[in-house]
């Protein structure tokens, strides 16, 4: 077990190894057990994050000119689908160089983007770096100078990979190899902002050119209701909406259309692009702020002040007759702070809704937008 922390949240959590890690030490004790005729019972190396992790050896197994053996994912604290699972490694002899291919329960890559071209396994480059370096210092110190080839495999991938994000990214048939330190830091807000930049990739480098960003699935789902949006590649980005604006600038993206519930969207027009509470929870005050522009009283102010919920507000601004200019303004300020952030790279624009009302307001860029995608769908 991996003795390293951080803390997170105010708790100190203990990180994990990737399943890169593992796919490592598998392909390491195997060929040892190829080349010395015995498998360790525990194997070491060093991540490139230069801490050294240790796992037990499993499943060693030698027959027909193929060392088998396997190391279990540890993934610590974190919230991980593939904790637990076995990553397998099954090695021979070859001719010369090290060739890395995945088997059973490792996925093949089926859209263009992602860190592998189509078709290959689903096995990361920092991994398959990991993994020859290790059989080759092995082949070093046991002088053995010709080629290994070396498969992963995953026991249960492919029911793994129904829990992960792999089907949407274009991989199908198991999990994905992955990890460019080796180590798993729990609730990594880095992990999932990794994740956001190779869906954007994937969307890009298969041809998409239109994005709908949306925090979740109530933005998604909504999305789905127009026939202009539904249609368009969207990502889902949880609260780094400032973040994915960046991958639509650096993936070509030519226009973006943010759809959020209200009580997410009405951040931005306080500039506040990574919408979690624990960052920012200003909602209110910005609906009191503008409710002063226009024309609101101190007394319905306050009462903005107070209100529980984005859609309590909106009744506020009902029995003020403010709804229509205060949401007008909303708007105008939330596509102020948006085409800041796009710095020209992109259109962009911004519609809203809520659960209880629907569409809401859509900013002039943002009707725009759909408009323009609306004719390029009828003409489909």
């Amino acid at each position: 077990m991996l003795e390293h922390y951080i803390s997170s949240g105010g708790k100190r959590l203990r990180c994990g190894y990737t399943t890169g890690s593992c796919a490592a030490m598998a392909a390491k004790a195997a060929t040892v057990l190829l080349l010395g005729g015995q498998a360790p019972q525990t194997i070491s190396i060093v991540t490139p994050k230069g801490i050294a992790v240790m796992a037990d050896v499993l499943d060693a197994h030698y027959a027909e000119g193929e060392a088998r053996c396997a190391v279990r994912k540890d993934a610590g604290d974190d919230i991980d689908a593939t904790d637990g699972a076995l990553i397998c490694a099954a090695v021979r002899k070859t001719a010369a160089g090290i060739e890395i291919d995945g088997g059973a329960g490792v996925g093949r890559v089926t859209k263009r983007g992602l860190d592998q071209p189509v078709g290959n396994a689903a096995i990361n480059s920092a991994p398959r770096r990991m993994i020859a370096a290790e059989v080759s210092a092995v082949c070093e110190a046991m002088g053995y100078s010709g080629g290994l080839s070396v498969r992963i495999s995953v026991p249960g991938g492919e029911e793994i990979a129904v829990r992960t994000f792999n089907t949407q990214l274009g991989i199908t048939d198991g999990i994905s190899i992955l990890g460019t330190s080796g180590i798993v830091e729990p609730q990594s807000l880095q992990a999932l902002c990794d994740s956001l930049a190779v869906e954007a990739r994937v969307a890009a480098a298969n041809g998409a050119r239109d994005l709908v960003l949306t925090p979740g699935n109530y933005g998604a789902d909504f999305a789905a209701r127009y026939p202009a949006l539904s249609h368009v590649a969207q990502l889902k980005c949880a609260n780094f909406i400032g973040e994915s604006l960046d991958l639509a600038a650096q993936n070509g993206f030519k226009s973006v259309l943010v759809v959020a519930h209200l009580g997410k969207l009405v951040k931005l027009a306080g500039g506040i692009m990574d919408t979690h509470s624990r960052v920012a929870d200003c909602r209110t005050e910005l609906f009191a702020a503008h409710a002063a522009l226009c024309g609101a009283t101190r007394e319905t102010a306050a009462r903005l002040m107070d209100a529980a919920t984005s859609d309590a507000c909106l009744d506020i601004l009902d029995e003020a007759g403010l709804r229509a200019p205060v949401l007008v303004s909303l708007m105008d300020k939330i596509q102020w702070h948006l085409e800041r952030r796009a710095a020209g790279a992109f259109a962009v624009g911004a519609a809203t809704f809520t659960n209880q009302y629907g569409l809401l307001a859509v900013t002039a860029e943002g009707e725009k937008i759909i408009e323009h995608w609306s004719n390029k769908h009828e003409q489909r």
